[in-house]
């Protein structure tokens, strides 16, 4: 097969899947192409089969702002011809989704069928979705879309609940590269972080206001009174300056630690013992994953995907959205019981190697040669 991925190449969770998929693709001989405005932080472009177009959008005096759906459409007009293409996989319903039907149209013309892919990640659902200046949109790119994915039971709910949808929805579950895990230990981190060997609580998102991180801190701060912990916050973005602040007025910062953005997550998730994700909502919860592929069990909220990803007295714990108390509660009980510790993090592993690449990659292959076969 020839295979387009389109997808953004962000740190985010869609566009590590999208990569991920796209290279285990590649691996098993298939030639994949990654259409994008920049490289995806993943790709490797001197693995095999592996190909890279960069969306250019330039700016035009005649708009306020650029059209990077017109030039993306563009774009894959000129991909799918000139490498002869059998089928595109887009990442998000918006702008990816509906530049892919333009695609479509111009190359039908010239006798060229492209079926397509819709993945829905979430914020084009949760977010975008509930915006009604797009939702005509979204619902006509998902409609027109030959197959559509969704990450999660939860998310595959919401689209249609929220959308007119009449396309059926297949449900594949974001999934786990665990070679990346093998053979890693802890490492410096620490050793730099934790030198007395206390334990290490994590977090890791964009530091959006929907990943409740002050929440993550205030599950921190209870923790902290009771043990001498460490928090590691992994990542960036608008938040960060509020969260700065609070740690200062709760007087814990030289045991709060952010880490900013890095590529080689795994690396980090090696050293921690806790992994803490209070968000607003998560369509599926990739943070969650990574964590359990790392031995970490999780405290979690239950909106969204999470309870399919974070299995409640198994892999971790979940409560409501906002219920600080609890989470912190069920934190210490791990945390104060080296047995239970130690049972919550085999089994966090055992969670997540059923969201392996082994078993989620076959759904797609599937879904792919039932695309092409009408075409053979």
């Amino acid at each position: 097969m020839r295979i387009g991925i389109v997808c953004y190449p962000t740190y985010g969770g869609s566009g590590v899947v999208a990569t991920e998929l796209g290279i285990e693709m590649a691996a098993l001989g298939h030639q994949v192409h990654f259409i994008s405005y920049s490289q995806p932080v993943r790709l490797d472009l001197l693995a095999e089969n592996v190909f890279y177009h960069e969306v250019v959008v330039r700016d035009y005096p005649l708009f306020d702002y650029s059209p990077y759906e017109l030039v993306l459409t563009s774009k894959l007009v000129s991909v799918v011809k000139n490498e002869k293409l059998d089928l595109l996989h887009v990442h998000y319903a918006i702008p990816h989704a509906s530049a892919a039907y333009m695609a479509k149209q111009i190359l039908k013309e010239e006798g060229i069928n492209l079926p397509i892919v819709c993945t829905l990640h979430g914020t084009d659902i949760s977010l975008l979705g509930r915006d009604a200046s797009f939702e005509s949109v979204i619902t006509f790119a998902i409609n027109k879309s030959d197959a559509v994915t969704a990450v999660s039971e939860s998310l595959k709910n919401d689209t249609n609940t929220h959308f007119d949808v009449n396309r059926f929805i297949n449900v594949i579950p974001n999934f786990i590269n665990l070679t990346r895990y093998e053979g890693l230990k802890p490492n410096s981190i620490k050793k730099r972080y934790a030198p007395k060997g206390q334990p290490i609580l994590m977090h890791v998102s964009n530091f959006r206001k929907v990943k409740r991180v002050e929440d993550v801190v205030k599950v921190f701060a209870g923790v902290r009174e009771k043990l001498n912990a460490v928090l590691l916050l992994v990542g960036d973005g608008p938040e960060r300056y509020n969260v700065e602040q609070m740690c200062r007025q709760l007087g814990i910062c030289s045991d709060i630690h952010f880490l900013g953005k890095t590529k080689d997550v795994e690396q980090v998730l090696m050293n921690g013992d806790l992994f803490i994700l209070p968000s607003e909502t998560e369509s599926f919860g990739l943070a969650a994953l990574e964590a359990m592929a790392a031995g970490m069990p999780v405290i979690s909220s239950n909106s969204g995907g999470l309870p399919e990803v974070n299995q409640n007295g198994y892999s971790g714990f979940i409560s409501d959205v906002g219920n600080t108390t609890e989470m912190t509660n069920n934190a210490l009980k791990l945390l104060e019981s080296k047995e239970l510790m130690t049972k919550f993090k085999k089994q966090a592993l055992l969670q997540a190697e059923k969201f392996s690449l082994p078993q989620i990659l076959p759904n797609y292959i599937e879904l792919y040669n039932k695309l092409l076969l009408p075409l053979e």
